[in-house]
């Protein structure tokens, strides 16, 4: 996009990485002067004609350097998961962004546009169309969510006439190149150990890759809104889906079967602790098959309320459920004639 005093030249932290690379591709079709922070140098940067900045997040020199002369910055750089050592998950989510903010401050960038997750407020508990006045549970269950709360207080106590702040809060974010809920499904589905746990029906929100693009452009244009800046907001397709529903209709878009055996949360609640003790005890890094926080996750309901992201920032998810499980299964038809 171009001012009349040239394009605005935008940072994207994390740019390779499966939302970060979609949104390095809607900058740049918008108009913008993009640049990519990632540890990695991606061919996909070279044929966008975006600039590739490599780079450590938690290097102080290094993120100082790549926003320089930055108008502003999109941070989606983190580390996710359900498993893993808190200083690695604190090093990068929470250190990460404060030398991120840092470094906006130093270099005079406007705005700082923050992924966050909507797991920030769960408590274990079900979470029925729950708006943004929800505060941060005072225990968080998992490495991830409890850092990313962290960071994103970091981000909105931050914000300031001279650097605009806001959070967006996706979740469960899906679509074609997906690196992380589509693969580790499928990954759980193919090793015949995949089971429905519980009996409960709950209901979960999902947000659709393009959906949270077109949410991260409308923060970038509404951050200077006095009702925008400083604040988070939910960002889902907006029409919760039973969780079963919405992992069986993803495993038969790649003609996998449906899951249908069950097992009582109880027993997998053991099984669980039981994984976690043994991957503690013989220090295994990667994370057990199943934990005690995904179980919590999947047999509670959690969806929210949009409205402020729709009235503030003009989102209305485009795509919606059956859509987007349309688009993902002709991208997999797509991928497999290219093999």
């Amino acid at each position: 996009m171009d001012t009349g005093k040239g394009k605005i030249k935008i940072l994207v932290t994390g740019g390779g990485g499966f939302v970060g690379l979609a949104l390095v591709r809607r900058l740049v079709e918008s108009g913008y002067e993009v640049a990519s922070f990632s540890r990695a140098v991606y061919k996909e940067h070279q044929a966008l004609g975006v600039r590739s900045i490599q780079g450590n997040i938690c290097n102080e020199t290094d993120i100082e350097e790549a926003c320089k002369g930055m108008d502003a910055v999109f941070h989606v750089a983190a580390c996710v998961g359900i498993w893993g050592d808190y200083k690695t998950f604190y090093d990068i989510n929470v250190l990460g962004t404060y030398k991120l903010i840092e470094a906006c401050k130093k270099n005079g960038v406007q705005k700082l546009i923050f992924t966050s997750s909507a797991s920030v407020v769960f408590n274990g508990s079900d979470l029925i169309n729950v708006d943004e006045t929800i505060g941060y549970p005072r225990k968080i269950f998992s490495n991830y969510a409890s850092t990313k709360a962290r960071a994103e207080q970091l981000v909105l106590n931050a914000n300031s006439d001279a650097l605009k702040t806001i959070s967006l809060r996706p979740h469960l974010i899906w679509g074609p190149g997906d690196t992380q809920l589509i693969p580790k499904i499928i990954r759980r589905a193919k090793s015949g150990r995949f089971r429905k746990i519980g009996s409960r029906d709950v209901l979960i929100d999902t947000v659709y890759i393009d959906n949270l693009i077109d949410a991260q452009i409308m923060a970038l244009e509404k951050i200077e809104n006095e009702e925008v800046n400083g604040r988070a907001f939910f960002i889902t397709n907006g029409e919760p889906v039973p969780t079963w529903d919405f992992i069986n209709a993803i495993l038969k878009s790649v003609e996998l079967q449906a899951i249908s055996k069950k097992i009582p949360k109880s027993l997998a609640w053991i099984i669980a602790w039981i994984l976690e003790k043994m991957h503690l005890l013989f220090h295994i890094k990667q994370a057990p098959f199943i934990t005690r926080f995904m179980i919590e996750e999947i047999c509670t309901s959690h969806w929210f309320d949009i409205s402020g992201a729709k009235r503030l920032l003009d989102y209305s998810p485009k795509v919606d459920f059956q859509e987007g499980i349309r688009k993902f299964r002709a991208s997999q038809s797509e991928f497999n004639a290219s093999s």
